[in-house]
């Protein structure tokens, strides 16, 4: 994915100075007195904040979001891809919705090696063979009927005019649709029809128009969930596999459902985490991180000290073993959860941890005390009434595979990558991966995704996610230390340059100014080692209350928003 020059000079103005002494240097979190919604979309933000003003709730403003964000954010808003939604209801309620792509039936777990069993280069990323069957439309559906209080009709309607009418780009859109302009070259009557101007790049001010898109939003406008899994979308989707050598059939659409699940929670210095619960990795990952670092006093290190950074990288460490070594779809796998999140585990994985000296990634591993036995979108919405919800979706790569459904609009996904093609060799994030996520029919790949709630006393502080295959984890957990251990307003904890460790490879990802120079000296003689960072997340965060944890509210605004700078085509708006 192409880096964004205006990030990196934004980045570079707010951290020229050290973060501790220069907070002033982040804008101020946006303020709303009746509701909040953040997304990487400016136009997917507006379309939100139309459905809470119009009296709908935060799922019906999520739902109108997701839809809206396949339109003016295709290269990973979707309906063509999969995620979660983590819903906190005002009653206290709370769930988690798990509408993760699938493995097709015909799927089989060497289906991406050769015949010496290596992995085949860009089999597993790029093409029809890549799609996992897309759960986003089931999921929309699901919570609209269950959860939401509007008509399908009312919600999606400004996905379908925006698609039918077009919307005109900024450089933000801009720069998301460069990324992949050799891509739909190659596509030219499918894709490149679509997202090139008479084969070109599009300009700033041009419109995108999406016709195919808007017949098919129709479709699912008019008959729910059936207008995508069945009828025309369907037999276009099953056909434009069979003719790009895929696998999905029309049983495959036939058997998809949504999973409603338990999410994960955990506390953490007072506050509650909810969070999701695998398929995705995120809330056990994060949980089991804060877990580890609550035993030791975070906020009197402080704010990047070198003890501070080596205790969390070393957390990180331990954690993603646990992520990359035992997690799976709860169908197919036992997912060791109350192992994972006993605080009595995280005691154990403190005392192996060296306060001064870094871990070895390859000498912690399962079956070793204590471990014995991309690209996609966030958005955060709150509602007037206290209903939260904390969405993140995806396609995967930058466009997903690379492939659309003929005469539908519709870019597939290339989630199939994040199955285990092989133990031991990385997918596209440097994940080394396990039996657990290997592929089988029907199965849901592990994910990274965590569309993250805090609350307090059963009420939402905190509505927190991101982007970012598997930095989401490290990225939302980040911006939540940075809000509870160090008292940072919403706006300056998602500011925050963030590093990311994963267990493999060894070095820790690091962005520009985490750290001073004498700091990084420091941890290096601890054997930590570093390298640059991978491309920037989105996190898409909204705070309750006051912009700080324990701050006074800006006259009677109760819900304050921060868009990470780190792209530029989205924004944080209430009303």
């Amino acid at each position: 994915m192409k880096s964004n020059p205006l990030a990196k000079s934004l980045l570079a103005t707010a951290f020229v100075l050290c973060f501790s002494c220069a907070q002033a240097a982040s804008l101020a979190p946006a303020a709303a007195e009746n509701g909040m919604v953040v997304t990487a979309q400016h136009l997917a933000t507006r379309v939100g904040v139309d459905v809470l003003k119009d009296g709908g709730n935060a799922v019906d403003a999520a739902v109108a979001v997701g839809y809206a964000l396949a339109v003016v954010y295709p290269a990973a808003g979707n309906i063509g891809g999969g995620g979660f939604m983590t819903i906190q209801l005002a009653d206290g309620r709370k769930t988690f919705l798990d509408f993760r792509e699938k493995a097709p039936l015909a799927a089989t777990a060497n289906m991406y090696l050769d015949q010496n069993g290596n992995v085949v280069p860009n089999l597993s990323t790029k093409g029809h063979l890549a799609v996992g069957v897309p759960g986003t439309v089931s999921g929309m559906e699901l919570a609209l009927s269950k959860y939401g209080t509007m008509k399908r009709a009312t919600v999606i309607a400004p996905a379908i005019k925006y698609a039918e009418e077009g919307f005109v780009l900024d450089q933000g859109d801009v720069d998301m649709l460069d990324t992949t302009t050799e891509m739909f070259k190659k596509d030219a009557a499918d894709s490149g029809a679509i997202f090139l101007n008479k084969g070109e790049p599009f300009r700033v001010g041009q419109k995108l128009v999406q016709k195919d898109l808007a017949k098919t939003l129709r479709e699912i406008s008019a008959k729910g969930s059936d207008g995508f899994y069945k009828g025309w979308v369907a037999q276009a989707i099953v056909a434009s596999s069979q003719a790009g050598k895929g696998i999905i059939t029309q049983p495959d659409l036939d058997q998809y459902k949504t999973r409603e699940l338990a999410p994960v929670e955990c506390d953490y210095r007072g506050y509650h985490v909810v969070s999701a619960p695998p398929p995705s990795s995120g809330g056990v990952v994060i949980c089991e991180i804060m877990n580890i670092l609550e035993g030791y006093p975070m906020q009197n290190l402080g704010f990047r000290s070198a003890q501070a950074m080596h205790y969390q990288i070393e957390a990180m460490r331990h954690a993603y073993v646990d992520r990359n070594s035992y997690l799976g779809d709860p169908d197919y796998v036992k997912n060791p959860l109350a192992r994972l999140l006993d605080k009595a585990y995280a005691t154990k994985i403190r005392s192996a941890i060296d306060p001064h000296k870094a871990g070895v990634s390859q000498d912690i591993k399962p079956g070793v005390e204590p471990h014995e036995g991309s690209n996609t979108t966030h958005y955060s919405i709150v509602d007037k009434w206290g209903n939260a919800v904390s969405v993140t979706y995806t396609l995967n790569d930058w466009f997903g595979a690379g492939v659309m459904a003929s005469k539908t609009g519709i870019m597939l996904n290339d989630e199939m990558d994040d199955f285990t093609a092989k133990i031991g060799v990385p997918n596209m994030y440097g994940l080394v991966q396990g039996e657990a996520n290997a592929i089988a029919p029907g199965k849901r790949p592990l994910s990274s995704m965590s569309p993250t709630i805090v609350t307090k006393d059963g009420k939402t502080v905190m509505v927190v996610g991101t982007p970012g295959g598997s930095r989401i984890i490290t990225a939302t957990l980040l911006t939540m230390l940075n809000v509870i251990d160090y008292g940072m307003n919403i706006q300056e904890a998602v500011d925050a340059p963030r590093f990311h460790q994963q267990w493999l490879p060894e070095a820790t990802n690091l962005e520009p100014y985490t750290l001073s120079p004498d700091t990084q000296k420091i941890l290096e003689g601890w054997g930590q080692k570093f390298t640059v960072p991978q491309p920037f997340n989105h996190v898409a965060a909204i705070l309750v209350g006051a912009p700080s944890l324990g701050g006074k509210p800006v006259g009677k605004n109760r819900f304050y928003g921060a868009n990470d700078p780190r792209r530029n085509s989205g924004l944080a708006l209430g009303y």
